[in-house]
């Protein structure tokens, strides 16, 4: 099966489930591509993972329950160091160390990286591991010297499997800066009819005036 992602995703009862309910022949292709596929990131999962802001990560447990974190920073704070290498510097925050302590006991991890203005995702498995803060040469490649927050510790996620998913039922949402360079031009316009109806008032002002 030479689709990593349709490799590790669809199990056995996956398969019987599609099996039943009608989509098992479409998904089946997935996995009669002749050569190994996503599995290394090309310039496109690149390119849109440092593009992001946010992402969400999964983990389990010792008690087999599933854990989903939001960890986020400035576009661009999670690094594409390779094709199989991707790592992000872990910020301080409520202190639960719920992540750190699951991937403590299993390295396995399950990412989501959104653009909800232009409804796209990418799911992305991988096998993380914990950098610590004396690790300074790892940890000065995922660190951002200008964002202001303390850096407990950074995460290297080697890359197993990716796939994009469908746009269905993605609700386009705009973070400030995207809506900001949206109305930007319309802004820019407003200002200018503004300032040609002071001009055209003062001008008609002055014709009172002779």
């Amino acid at each position: 099966m030479p689709h990593r992602f349709a490799e590790i995703a669809f199990t056995p009862t996956v398969k019987k489930v599609q099996e039943e309910l009608g989509s098992r022949s479409n998904y089946a292709r997935m996995e009669e591509v002749p050569e190994p596929v996503n599995q290394r990131l090309t310039e496109a999962e690149a390119g849109f993972i440092a593009a992001r802001n946010s992402l969400y990560m999964a983990t389990v447990g010792e008690t087999g329950w599933p854990y989903i974190q939001h960890r986020g920073g400035p576009a661009g704070f999670v690094r594409v160091l390779d094709g199989r290498t991707i790592g992000f510097a872990d910020f301080r925050g409520n202190r639960q160390y719920v992540s750190v302590g699951n991937l403590m006991t299993d390295e396995r991890v399950s990412l989501f990286f959104m653009d909800y203005a232009n409804r796209r995702r990418l799911k992305l498995f991988g096998r993380a591991r914990i950098v610590g803060l004396e690790d300074r040469e790892t940890l000065s490649r995922l660190e951002l010297p200008d964002y202001r927050a303390r850096v407990e510790r950074g995460f290297l996620i080697t890359v197993e499997a990716f796939d994009w998913n469908c746009p269905q039922h993605i609700a386009a949402r705009f973070a400030p800066e995207e809506v900001r360079a949206m109305t930007q031009p319309l802004l820019s316009r407003i200002a200018e009819l503004e300032a040609e109806l002071a001009r055209c008032r003062e001008a008609g002002a002055a014709g009172k005036d002779r």
